[in-house]
């Protein structure tokens, strides 16, 4: 059985699948490309005779599962709610403003000494603390207090800024 035919086959289900579950056709894309490159990356764990169209897409919700609760993670590392995909009521998602955000949180991120900052980083693109202390070849502790140091940095500078932005509109109009 050749996976790369199957994966073929099974391309437009992929992306009308990933659409269902991020509602934004660039996510879609990306996540589509994500799971091809798992399911590449782990074809010997597909048994034949099963239904390869549910193995695929279980890797597809699980990765998407992965990158939701990443993203999570990260917004409350920074203080920062994310809005939830499960909420009760149904909210509208302004990427545009999410995109700023984004950047603005990078721009904080590069304030912050390299050595905060990488294993943070690191951190967040869903790196262990056990990966990150190899690839650093840095302890294992010394990781865990830069990522916990950065994150509190973090919280520190987005008040400022935001402290900040908010006393110069209200004052600034005086």
């Amino acid at each position: 059985m050749d996976i790369t035919n199957k994966i073929t086959e099974n391309n437009p289900s992929l992306k009308a699948f990933a659409y269902r579950l991020t509602q934004n056709h660039e996510d879609a894309n990306d996540l589509v490309q994500e799971t091809i490159f798992l399911a590449l990356k782990n074809k010997d764990k597909f048994r034949g005779g099963t239904n390869f169209n549910a193995w695929i897409k279980t890797i597809m919700r699980n990765t998407f599962i992965n990158n939701y609760r990443r993203k999570k993670r990260f917004m409350k590392y920074i203080g920062l709610k994310i809005t939830s995909i499960f909420a009760e009521k149904p909210q509208a998602f302004n990427t545009g403003e999410s995109a700023i955000m984004m950047q603005e949180i990078h721009e904080i991120i590069e304030q912050l000494d390299k050595k905060f900052s990488i294993p943070f980083l690191m951190y967040y693109k869903g790196y262990s603390y056990e990966e990150i202390s190899q690839k650093l070849d840095t302890p294992l502790g010394t990781i865990k207090s830069r990522i916990f140091f950065a994150r509190k940095e973090m919280k520190e500078l987005i008040r400022e800024r935001y402290a900040n932005e908010a006393g110069e509109i209200m004052y600034g109009e005086l």
